[in-house]
């Protein structure tokens, strides 16, 4: 069609439908030939509008993103992927007992797949299930998705790479070391993160020092545990296996454990966990052992989710870009689709300063 041609006036000039066919609020749901008429271009050319190709003129796509606008047009993932061969959906699959980690993690995806016509969905799973791989291959299959973003543990788990490689699923692996291939792998470094928590510790006169670990079965517990102990170690400190208490990345766990390091004589002046949720936890157990935070006990945490603010005292605690991260791990699995080069990602952890922790008790 010839982009001079003048549009007609609405998508009902043309093919008025009943609203048993997509009519809302006595408007017919406008169709991409539609907004191809509208715009006086070819449905080709919407398309491409649509898949952010660069191979459209600048004042042909403002034509016909004025017209995509006004008529509140959006393709349909099922109908694009019929139309592609493939779905425009990427997955997430997760196996991570923190709420708002998952929540952030989400939200950042949701940033990242912002206008490029991809739509999120989420699969949670349970690795110590026997049928956690075969359950996987099923939902990539069943949905025909065009990729897989996995974060921790998940995407600590080689068999599942293992899987999507063999049916020939992109993907993303966010993780706290370096894991597989650079186009595949978000980098956090957790352990550079948990050396500055041992680094301010220790800074506060502390000598002892617990430390409050995540379940074995996450990557992100070692790292964080080794980078403690590299911080400790470069003040001549160390930790036993007695300042150490395993927890589960839950706030409940954070209580059990807080209460196991302050009933101790001699009880330790300052206790790392990590994640904010356990530290969230050992806040309440010291207010049950009648102790005042960061007076008797300074308490630091990892992640600085929300919930970091929203305690008392504020924990000062590491923070990670979780959201962020998200985002890139959408924004490197659509690159796929445009042939765009994906270097390994990586991100760095800070430390925040708050009211959680102090100098040691006199």
């Amino acid at each position: 069609m010839n982009s001079s041609k003048t549009p007609s006036s609405s998508p009902e000039a043309s093919s008025p439908e009943s609203s048993e066919n997509g009519v809302e609020g006595g408007r017919r749901r406008a169709t991409i030939n539609d907004i191809a008429r509208l715009a006086g271009v070819s449905k080709k050319t919407v398309s491409r509008v649509i898949n952010q190709s660069p191979f459209v003129r600048d004042e042909t796509r403002e034509r016909i993103e004025a017209v995509i606008a006004e008529w509140g047009y959006a393709p349909d993932p099922q109908a694009r992927g019929l139309a592609f061969r493939r779905s425009f959906l990427i997955g997430m699959i997760y196996d991570n007992p923190n709420p708002q980690y998952v929540v952030n993690m989400q939200l950042g995806l949701l940033d990242g797949m912002r206008g490029s016509g991809f739509e999120l969905v989420v699969h949670p799973c349970n690795r110590a299930s026997p049928t956690f791989l075969q359950d996987v291959r099923s939902f990539v299959e069943r949905q025909k998705l065009f990729g897989v973003v996995l974060p921790p543990s998940v995407s600590e788990d080689e068999r599942v790479a293992k899987l999507l490689n063999e049916i020939g699923c992109s993907y993303i692996r966010i993780a706290s070391v370096e894991l597989d291939k650079p186009e595949h792998m978000i980098v956090g470094h957790d352990r550079m993160g948990a050396a500055a928590a041992a680094q301010h510790i220790v800074g506060l006169g502390h000598k002892r020092i617990a430390f409050i670990s995540g379940p074995e079965s996450f990557r992100s517990s070692h790292e964080r545990r080794g980078g403690f102990e590299d911080g400790l170690a470069e003040s001549g400190l160390k930790l036993t296996e007695n300042d150490i208490v395993q927890g589960a990345y839950t706030f409940e766990s954070g209580v059990a454990c807080g209460d196991v390091l302050l009933a101790r004589t001699p009880r330790p002046t300052a206790i790392f966990c990590g994640n904010d949720e356990m530290a969230a936890g050992v806040l309440q157990s010291a207010r049950k052992a009648g102790l005042s935070v960061p007076q008797d006990v300074s308490v630091v945490g990892f992640d600085d989710f929300q919930i970091a603010q929203a305690v008392w005292p504020p924990l000062t605690t590491v923070h990670t870009p979780t959201r962020e991260i998200g985002k890139m791990a959408a924004e490197k699995l659509i690159g796929v689709e445009r042939r765009e080069p994906r270097d390994m990602t990586k991100t760095e952890p800070s430390l925040v300063v708050r009211e959680s922790s102090g100098p040691v008790p006199v």
